[in-house]
């Protein structure tokens, strides 16, 4: 059962993370601010770093990870696009990552409280995603 907790939360984590690069990326090219342009970058190189320590355990367990949900990495493109091509604005680019940070953080919460079994070790990793989600969401609201 341990195990079985593990795997299924480092997939999840690691789908996550994923996303989480992925949605930065998709807004870096329309920032203005260099303020929130280093609070952006920052935050991605922390989520590779992640994204790195998640493959080493997954490899660990034989284990090939977890891509994001393709339907809900569609709508994430899909509203950034369409908000982005009415409002092109720092305002709005804060707006669409405090959104992902917040649902990232309430995935992952849950996430921890469904395979609770999971490693401590694995559960230390889950926590640094959401702290480093937490702590963007927090970092960005100047912006808003």
């Amino acid at each position: 059962m341990i195990e079985q907790d593990t795997i299924r939360l480092l997939r999840e984590c690691d789908a996550g993370v994923k996303m989480g690069i992925a949605s930065i990326k998709d807004v870096l090219d329309y920032v203005k601010s260099e303020d929130l342009k280093t609070a952006l970058s920052d935050c991605k190189d922390e989520h590779q770093k992640l994204e790195g320590e998640l493959e080493k355990e997954l490899d660990r367990y034989k284990d090939e990870g977890k891509e994001p949900n393709p339907i809900a990495k569609s709508m994430s493109w899909m509203k950034t696009n369409i908000k982005l091509v009415m409002n092109e604005s720092d305002k709005t680019i804060a707006d669409l990552i405090t959104d992902g940070c917040n649902m990232g953080v309430k995935s992952l919460n849950k996430y921890l409280n469904q395979y609770e079994a999971a490693d401590e070790h694995s559960k230390d990793i889950v926590k640094k995603l959401i702290k480093l989600e937490d702590d963007l969401a927090k970092n960005i609201r100047k912006f808003l």
